[in-house]
């Protein structure tokens, strides 16, 4: 399922829907909440995670969802207007949670306008971006990127700032990377690469395999009693 609003610019899909399948699908001059790359698990395991590369609060781009909570209860948060809202907001909770809430089965998302877009490439590390006005930021083992989508002067003033050049050729797709799922690589915080140099992170968190060192951040004690009551 993918359904797209231009007049209200939000997006309905299943969680197994894939990211750049979402940017196939969106008419020209509105962008989804994250950068034209693939990641494991879909929309749904984009927003478990918090989302990838974003400089922005990303919670708020996730206007609603529905998932299956460890009991089994299907729950239905948010929908598909900001003001959409009643009762107890499971929405922001349930973002970044790593699925200590559940498993999400839909979700609605924020598209935001934009006229142009860029996205470049350079050699350096996340460390010397941290002050960038891209909406989104990652490096990837030497080689740092930059996406940002907006009024053309100002896509270019950004990239100006950031440096490098336009990135061309085949989508990026890092889920070879993560053959059994995308975890934190606590090993990234003090460390900007690798052993292989070929290190994924941006500016929240180095990612792994979860077979290889990576690893699901603990639960903190207010969401496990959140789960229980699900």
């Amino acid at each position: 399922m993918l359904e797209v609003s231009a007049a209200d610019q939000y997006l309905l899909a299943s969680a197994d829907t894939a990211l750049l399948e979402v940017y196939a699908a969106l008419p020209a001059g509105l962008y989804p909440p994250f950068p034209p790359v693939e990641l494991p698990g879909g929309l749904g395991g984009l927003v478990s995670r918090g989302g990838f590369a974003q400089t922005f609060f990303f919670g708020a781009e996730v206007l609603g969802l529905s998932f299956l909570a460890p009991s089994g209860r299907r729950v239905m948060a948010g929908g598909r207007t900001v003001k959409n809202v009643q009762g107890y907001d499971l929405t922001r909770p349930f973002v970044g949670s790593f699925g200590a809430l559940g498993q999400a089965e839909t979700l609605t998302l924020r598209l935001r306008p934009g006229l142009f877009s860029a996205h470049h490439s350079r050699t350096g590390t996340i460390k010397e971006v941290q002050d960038s006005r891209a909406r989104f930021l990652w490096q990837d083992g030497e080689t740092l990127h930059a996406y940002h989508f907006g009024h053309k002067r100002e896509v270019q003033a950004v990239m100006a700032d950031f440096g490098g050049a336009p990135h061309h050729g085949t989508a990026l797709d890092y889920r070879p990377r993560f053959p059994g799922g995308m975890g934190v690589d606590d090993s990234a915080s003090s460390a900007d690469t690798g052993p292989d140099g070929v290190r994924l992170r941006d500016r929240r968190f180095g990612w792994a395999d979860l077979e290889s060192g990576g690893v699901m951040p603990p639960v903190p004690p207010l969401f496990a009693k959140l789960a229980a009551r699900l």
